[in-house]
């Protein structure tokens, strides 16, 4: 039975400050939207509901295979037209979710979708434990019995079919979705919730959802280094780029000493040798190997790990040839063959003063860092 999950994110989120809606807003390193989008990154289908006005978001959304939604009048509107975005595909159970939690857990999206099998909805709640006042004018005027009574959180989870027939009979004017599917006589079990699953709501709530997002965040900081001699040749090739030089450099490979500096970076960072140990010189099938082979093996390795290279350093010691002009090229070149945005890859360059076997122009060396994380 396929499983759906329809994002929220279509409101304005004022209360939050910033100016931007808080579901746009960055959140340790990412935007809030790019966290709830991720931690539903295992179901079948995911729509992702958006405001009319948010152009460059659907722009961007549009290019990911997210299915896209226009978002309604209101919050009930705005489901209605993920639903009706999900009508091809008719899912057997479907997550309504707010993208301003970018906080949930894999265990409560389980706890949702495993209830269904039995219930017709499921929506995690949390017990409330503290005392209840009632309030006139900052005076308490009076207390409530907190027995029985829950936080309510999403997602919140239904039959595809049942919801769906439930929006389209509702007068309107909802809480959530749980109410529009216990006035259509839907069942609703409550799932534990967590307190971690907070909706951002003031700026406040952005450094709490910061310090969770980062406890749950594994980084990871990789360098590399190596060293390549001159010997023969009319060119060099650096990060990928050839470059017009007197002389090559010699190596087993290609002699990159870029990309085997941030190849070994990215081992570096996953704790797993270096690239001597992944393809040794000793065997002939690399002689001459373009190092592009190397690093792309490292990538693909991090990302089977879970892991996401956020951004890679390298800095090329040399006297000649002049990095400068060629920059660029090696910044898209790199960027190509791992995947990143340009902005995620630094290429540079200095001098050793002439001194050392650089400044004697031996050879070129090479240092690079590699950022890894894991959400």
């Amino acid at each position: 039975m396929a499983t759906a999950a329809i994002i929220v994110a279509a409101g304005r989120g004022t209360r939050a400050g910033g100016g931007l809606p808080k579901q746009f807003r960055p959140l340790a390193g990412r935007r809030v939207i790019d966290w709830t989008l991720d931690a539903f990154a295992n179901v079948d289908h995911r729509v992702l509901v958006l405001a009319s006005e948010d152009h460059d978001a659907w722009q961007i959304f549009g290019k990911t295979g997210l299915i896209l939604a226009p978002g309604g009048a209101d919050r009930a509107g705005s489901v209605r037209n993920g639903l009706d975005a999900l009508a091809a595909v008719a899912p057997g159970k479907v997550l309504i979710h707010d993208a301003a939690r970018p906080c949930v857990s894999q265990e409560v999206i389980a706890s949702v979708i495993d209830a269904l099998d039995h219930h017709d909805g499921a929506a995690p709640g949390l017990p409330v434990t503290d005392a209840l006042w009632t309030g006139t004018k900052g005076l308490v005027t009076g207390t409530r019995d907190r027995s029985g009574l829950y936080a309510a959180q999403t997602p919140q989870g239904f039959r595809y079919d049942a919801l769906y027939a439930a929006h389209k009979s509702h007068p309107g004017g909802a809480a959530d979705d749980v109410q529009v599917a216990r006035d259509a006589g839907l069942d609703v079990a409550i799932v534990p919730g967590h307190a971690d699953n907070l909706k951002i709501t003031t700026p406040e709530d952005f450094a709490r959802a910061e310090h969770i997002l980062r406890g749950q965040m594994d980084i990871r900081l990789g360098n590399g280094f190596d060293v390549h001699r001159f010997g023969e040749g009319d060119h060099v090739t650096l990060c990928g780029v050839a470059v017009p030089n007197g002389r090559g450099l010699q190596g087993h490979s290609d002699a990159d000493v870029g990309m085997h500096a941030v190849t070994d970076a990215i081992f570096g960072a996953l704790a797993d040798g270096d690239i001597g140990q992944h393809f040794p010189p000793s065997d002939p099938q690399w002689k001459g190997a373009e190092s592009h082979i190397f690093l792309r093996h490292a990538v693909s390795l991090a990302g089977e790990r879970g892991y996401r290279i956020t951004h890679v350093d390298v800095t090329m010691i040399c006297e000649r040839p002049k990095i400068g002009p060629h920059a660029q090229a090696m910044r898209a070149a790199m960027a190509e063959i791992m995947g990143l945005e340009l902005g995620q890859v630094s290429v540079k360059a200095t001098t050793s003063e002439r001194l050392g076997f650089t400044g004697r122009e031996e050879g070129i060396a090479a240092i690079a860092t590699a950022t890894l994380v894991k959400p």
